[in-house]
């Protein structure tokens, strides 16, 4: 039998709610105290439901598919952060491994990256040699993933020499065919967008999400706001952005000014995307280049641009949940909660040292 476990504090369970206490009993979340009380452990703190990671990469590391043992040490490690739902943001591992294991961070999955030859990250996503084979394949990582798909919309063309800049991936007749191929097949999409170019084609095909957004103008935000489309602005990987235009140097000075422009803008463009209204959620991009375990670093950037703690803190626990439709603090739930010694809605850095960590019931 498992722990019987008493949650005092304050309970937060949404933006308008909370509670003095809570009971785990066999791994649920229960408001009735339960006939066993009085064995019952007491957790105490401010307690959260688990965090939520949008853009994650279980099983992706530098030169692309890790084996097993790397990924289980990636999970970990975002678990132990307090993160207990991810939504991987495409790995070239077949991950689905991840949802069988009691220990491991619960798992959405958006399937494989669909990209283009030399037009994305080698080894990292699906290749597809044919523009036309979007839809196609937009259907098949549908069935493939849990309910998301993930397409490349922008990423730098080098065939254009010193000129050479982001450019979109995809007709705009084709990334309409595609997002509408998932949808049909029940499925939201959401895509890596960091130019503006990229912006308008997306959506104009009916995008459910956008991940980096650093190329989105006024009139992008007013849109998405206006139409409820979800931006991760993972800016963490944006705050990468001058060493890789350093990278790219007098070889391609165009997209290395690009760069350096988005990522000095970077703090005010979230700034931005908030105070126009569009749903944030938060993403550490961790796999490739950021460690995993980092979300409490990405809040503390998003803090850091100007957007308040309390909607940071929201964005990345029950309102993420709501928009994944994942469970909370409700009664009957699976108790994945996370708990802390101070309020993270006041410093967002409290979410970096949690008290205890809930998963499935169980003190991880």
């Amino acid at each position: 039998m498992s722990e019987v476990l008493h949650l005092t504090g304050t309970i937060v369970v949404d933006d308008a709610t909370e509670l003095d206490e809570a009971w785990v009993v066999d791994g649920r979340l229960t408001f009735r105290r339960p006939d066993d009380a009085s064995r019952a452990r007491i957790v105490t703190g401010w307690v959260l439901p688990g965090l939520v990671d949008v853009h994650c990469h279980i099983g992706l590391g530098a030169a692309g598919e890790v084996d097993q043992a790397e990924a289980e040490v990636q999970g970990k490690a975002d678990r132990d952060a307090g993160t207990l739902l991810v939504r991987d943001a495409g790995s070239p591992m077949d991950n689905r491994w991840v949802q069988q294991r009691p220990d491991m961070p619960r798992l959405i999955r958006a399937g494989h990256h669909l990209a283009r030859p030399k037009r994305y990250l080698r080894h990292y996503g699906r290749e597809l040699d044919d523009v036309a084979d979007l839809p196609r394949a937009a259907a098949e990582e549908a069935a493939y993933g849990d309910g998301w798909v993930k397409i490349v919309a922008d990423w730098i063309d080098r065939s254009e020499g010193a000129a050479s800049d982001l450019r979109p991936l995809w007709p705009a007749e084709i990334l309409r065919d595609a997002v509408a191929a998932a949808h049909d097949a029940g499925a939201r999409v959401t895509a890596h967008a960091f130019a503006r170019e990229s912006i308008g084609p997306l959506l104009d095909a009916g995008i459910d999400g956008i991940e980096h957004g650093t190329g989105m103008d006024a009139d992008h935000l007013a849109e998405a706001a206006r139409r409820g489309i979800a931006v991760t602005p993972t800016l963490l990987q944006v705050g990468r952005f001058a060493a890789i235009a350093e990278q790219a140097g007098e070889k391609y000075p165009v997209y290395a000014a690009r760069m350096r422009r988005m990522h000095a803008d970077r703090y005010e463009q979230v700034l931005a995307m908030h105070d126009a209204g569009v749903p944030l959620l938060m993403g550490s991009d961790a796999g490739g280049t950021i460690s995993h375990g980092s979300l409490p670093a990405e809040l503390a950037e998003v803090a850091r641009a100007g957007v308040p703690a309390p909607d940071v803190v929201a964005a990345a626990s029950w309102r993420a949940r709501r928009y994944l439709g994942a469970a909370g603090i409700e009664e009957g739930a699976s108790a994945d909660v996370v708990v802390y010694d101070a309020d993270p809605r006041d410093d967002v850095s409290v979410t970096a040292g949690p008290a205890a960590v809930v998963l499935r019931g169980e003190i991880v």
